[in-house]
């Protein structure tokens, strides 16, 4: 018979935490055994940042203790809860590019050597550390800024090790990763399990809390709802603890055949640095799902139609008539809207309001007018249309969590009233919650005449949402497939594999 299970390495007890009067977290308890990858999953703000902040000592609770290896711990800075052994690896990097990874990992605590940093000592730690997670090949003298995303999330984690961390913190680690960076992050994940670390893993994405965890955790209003262990546990129960609903909701996609208008775009022979010959078409009423490996051209088509890096070659119509889109203001113009996979980077200006958020395009189209009255209330009809959660409209942006940050987004384009929207990736990063709204958002946009391209790395939102799905290789369009297409359809195209003839 199996022993009992190990004692906790750490162990939360009835953890509570206000800002401002506001409850965050509400008599949260859970406990992760050494070795453990327990998954912490919840709409946006349902309080799993703040809870990761507390275990990091960013945090104190107001009420209820922290256990960590076995002795109650109060964590008044986070130096301290890395001084225990606790180590975090934020969604938002914290490296500095311009040193080394060696420099990073030991930054502050650099050894020395007669009053100096002894370089060779700290270049032979780091390669030791790097070899210990199987990740030998990385020179630890490389300049950091030169490093890919899942390469830099390496050193994030090295810098934990070199601290002796008995527990990693892993918040939405593969946010921004390519998908064969995240079977690197799988196996790294699976190392540090082996050498008895735990592992609090915050996530979005159902599959990988699946792949990855032994237990989860579900927060909802800042209380833990639900503690459940994975192999017992299905997608529909735990999205029912998150959100309230079956995971069939997700995609309100395809259960009425969609009667499709006219063409509303076409595309011959488009080609650019990154893409070539792309033939298109796009229907109103249509939801075209883009799909394709990371790099494979799905982003630069969606920006080439945007006139953000524009076709140099062939021929773009809209509604029979030949455009030019050699700008984002030109494409705007010709009805086009664009919601960019970089909501942060592209999509919003942090520092300015909601409304001034969602006043961007009509303000780019219309420079020389002030934006006032009607158009103002519009904006505000098409906010609480896609049912925005912020304190009000004057609310910084940056403040909002990303569903809602992204709804704004949506308003913003659809004061345009425009003809074609092109999305691309718009539920990276965002709750189940907020993504089956603004899938509602897309279908409904579509049945009321709209043509829609959709491009998306999750293969069940690309089928569930597309009536019709292009698959990109190489700047190019591999292939074609209808609405009901299954998983391996999509991969083989975009892979070049030999099923995709026989397909």
């Amino acid at each position: 018979m199996p022993g009992p299970p190990p004692s906790p390495l750490l162990a939360l007890r009835g953890i509570g935490k206000s800002f401002l009067g506001v409850r965050v977290l509400d008599g949260v308890d859970l406990q992760v055994r050494p070795g453990e990858v327990h998954a912490v999953v919840g709409e946006n703000g349902a309080g799993k940042s703040t809870l990761m902040k507390v275990v990091a000592g960013v945090h104190q609770p107001d009420e209820g203790t922290v256990e960590f290896a076995g002795a109650p711990r109060t964590f008044r800075s986070p130096r301290e809860a890395r001084q225990a052994g606790i180590g975090i690896v934020y969604q938002e990097l914290t490296l500095l590019p311009e040193r080394t990874v060696a420099e990073n990992v030991w930054l502050g605590r650099e050894p020395l050597r007669r009053g100096l940093v002894d370089r060779r000592a700290m270049l032979g730690r780091t390669a030791e550390l790097l070899a210990s997670i199987g990740e030998g090949s990385l020179p630890p003298d490389t300049r950091v800024g030169r490093l890919g995303v899942a390469q830099q999330q390496v050193v994030e984690i090295v810098k934990a090790l070199a601290l002796d961390a008995r527990l990693l913190i892993m918040d939405e680690p593969t946010a921004a990763l390519a998908d064969h960076e995240v079977d690197q992050l799988y196996a790294l994940v699976r190392r540090l399990q082996a050498q008895g670390i735990g592992v609090l893993y915050v996530s979005h994405r159902l599959k990988e809390v699946f792949d990855l965890s032994s237990r989860i955790t579900v927060l909802k209003d800042g209380r833990a709802v639900a503690a459940l262990d994975t192999a017992d546990t299905g997608a529909d129960e735990l999205v029912r603890h998150m959100v309230g609903r079956e995971l069939s909701s997700y995609y309100p996609g395809l259960a009425q055949p969609q009667e499709l208008g006219p063409v509303r775009l076409t595309v011959r022979g488009g080609g650019n640095r990154k893409l070539r010959d792309i033939d298109l078409r796009l229907r109103a009423g249509e939801v075209l799902g883009v799909g394709g490996l990371q790099g494979s051209g799905r982003s630069a088509l969606a920006r080439a139609l945007f006139g953000a890096a524009p076709f140099s070659t062939g021929q773009v119509t809209v509604d029979g008539a030949p455009v030019r889109l050699r700008s984002p203001r030109a494409a705007m113009r010709a009805g086009i809207a664009y919601v960019s996979e970089d909501r942060k980077g592209e999509g919003i200006v942090a520092g300015q309001s909601v409304l001034d958020n969602a006043l961007l395009a009509v303000r780019a189209v219309r420079p020389d007018r002030l934006v006032r009255g009607s158009r103002t209330a519009r904006i505000r009809e098409l906010l609480a249309a896609v049912d925005l959660r912020s304190a009000g409209e004057d609310q910084e942006i940056r403040f909002l969590s990303g569903g809602n940050q992204q709804k704004v987004v949506l308003a913003r384009w659809l004061a345009l009233a425009p003809r074609i929207l092109l999305f691309d990736e718009p539920t990276r990063g965002i709750d189940v919650g907020a993504k089956s709204a603004i899938h509602d958002l897309v279908r409904r946009l579509a049945r009321d005449g709209a043509a829609v391209l959709m491009v998306s790395s999750e293969l069940p939102e690309l089928l569930g949402m597309s009536d019709r799905i292009v698959v990109m290789r190489d700047g190019r369009i591999a292939g074609e497939l209808p609405a009901g297409a299954s998983e391996e359809n999509v991969v083989a195209l975009a892979v070049g594999t030999a099923r995709e003839a026989a397909g």
